[in-house]
């Protein structure tokens, strides 16, 4: 404990951390700062050591391991304590060490090739459904919703996201959708209610594939809504508009341009495509390695400068570029909260370890939203400069209109996730339009 709080003195101007050592003794760290005030206590005299040899990671598995244990506070308290302090904790020889590290190794930590792209799906997503049911919305978006204005709930400020991304994209019936990292299928199922369009939905992951297409069944759209296993390198054919919403964190920073590339092959003349990702005000980095090891395996965040150098090598036209700062971590916020309601079932079927990892994982990624430098961004791109509206005013119209059609349909579109994990009997209107060949599409088609 010596040496880590040699180095822990230098790292607190906010708020105040309190250590407790196995032995009794007690530490103190900050207080001139306003922040809040954590005490945590080392129940394995080794974790010190495991944390000022690797301080992120080793925090982490400290207390995933219960080797560290929050005493006065909570997790989230800790975590926000932490990002608060980011920039003095940055600077403390273990995380220059380590960060040097991980820079000089990315390109091997994101050989995302597709047989370890698909290793990585596995290693996230297939972990079970009624995981994500705990803290997802009845859609099941595991991507940041839109919060139009303060207080929305979860389930609204998700749909406000598919609205303002099927304005952007100008929805219209007869085109062709290609949606990479389709998820569950809710946005491909939406789009194919608000109009007459056929799309194909790729995800490598076995839950996702086999849920969507069992809510594309339910609706009676499977005719025009396709879901594939398979990496978006494998997509063949040309495709009116590209969505990609939460995947291009999983491509890696050298298959960045190729990934462009690909959105550009795949785009027909005068098609739009719509890519939104996690991104970072700061420069290039690494992604932090508790994220890399327990959550996502060869995941990354880019810059928003790695991004637009890949574009602009794709020959695609950027023909418009969003950010929302805060609207993730928001949307993080609401995950932990249902999360924390819903802890003890988790942890009946995935053990306590698994809650731990998880609650650090929901509370980081909100304090890096609200805290620190991450943010959201929406690249709207075309093969032509002139492939969508000259001025944004567009989307606010568009907006609206999708609104009031998508009123008979966005409720039922989404309750198909959890009917469909619960096996739910169709409803009797539901299974009479099936009966009669007719989808759900038509009657809503704008």
């Amino acid at each position: 404990m010596r040496l880590l709080d040699s180095v822990l003195k230098g790292a607190f101007e906010n708020g105040r951390l309190a250590v407790i050592d196995t032995e009794g003794r007690h530490y103190s760290y900050g207080g001139a700062g306003p922040g809040p005030h954590v005490t945590i206590r080392f129940t394995d005299p080794a974790a010190p050591r495991r944390i000022l040899l690797n301080p992120e990671l080793g925090a982490a598995e400290a207390y995933m391991d219960g080797a560290m244990l929050v005493e006065e506070g909570s997790v989230h308290d800790l975590m926000r304590l932490f990002f608060l302090n980011k920039r003095q904790f940055d600077m403390t020889p273990g995380q220059r060490f380590w960060r040097g590290v991980h820079r000089r190794l990315r390109r091997f930590q994101q050989n995302n090739v597709i047989a370890r792209a698909r290793q990585n799906a596995r290693a996230h997503y297939d972990i079970g459904d009624e995981v994500y049911r705990t803290f997802l919305d009845r859609d099941m978006q595991y991507s940041c919703g839109y919060f139009r204005e303060p207080g929305l709930p979860l389930d609204a400020a998700q749909l406000a996201k598919k609205r303002h991304i099927a304005a952007k994209l100008g929805i219209r019936d007869g085109q062709r959708v290609l949606d990479i990292g389709c998820g569950w299928g809710g946005l491909a199922l939406y789009l194919a209610h608000l109009a007459d369009v056929e799309v194909l939905g790729v995800t490598l992951s076995e839950r996702q594939h086999r849920l969507a297409v069992a809510r594309a069944e339910r609706l009676g759209v499977a005719d025009r809504v396709r879901f594939e296993r398979r990496d978006y390198r494998e997509v063949e054919g040309g495709f009116d508009r590209v969505v990609s919403v939460g995947m291009l964190e999983h491509v890696g920073a050298h298959f960045l341009p190729a990934y462009f590339r690909i959105v550009h092959d795949r785009l027909r003349a005068g098609g739009l495509a719509l890519i939104h990702a996690i991104g970072t005000r700061a420069a290039p980095g690494a992604t932090s390695p508790f994220l890399r090891r327990y959550i996502f395996p060869g995941g990354y965040a880019p810059s928003l400068s790695e991004s637009v150098a890949a574009v602009e090598r794709s020959g695609l036209w950027t023909l418009d570029c969003e950010i929302w700062r805060s609207h993730y971590g928001l949307t993080l916020r609401a995950w932990r909260h249902r999360f924390a309601e819903r802890r003890a079932k988790v942890a009946a079927r995935m053990g306590e370890r698994f809650c731990r990892m998880w609650e650090l994982y929901l509370s980081g990624c909100e304090c890096a939203f609200l805290e620190g430098p991450s943010m959201v961004f929406q690249l709207q791109l075309g093969r032509e400069r002139d492939a969508a509206p000259l001025v944004r005013d567009y989307v606010m119209e568009e907006t609206k209109r999708i609104a009031r059609a998508d009123a008979a349909f966005a409720d039922r579109v989404a309750a198909t996730a959890w009917e469909c994990l619960d096996g739910a009997p169709l409803p009797a209107t539901m299974r009479q339009s099936r009966a009669a060949g007719a989808g759900l599409g038509g009657a809503a088609g704008v």
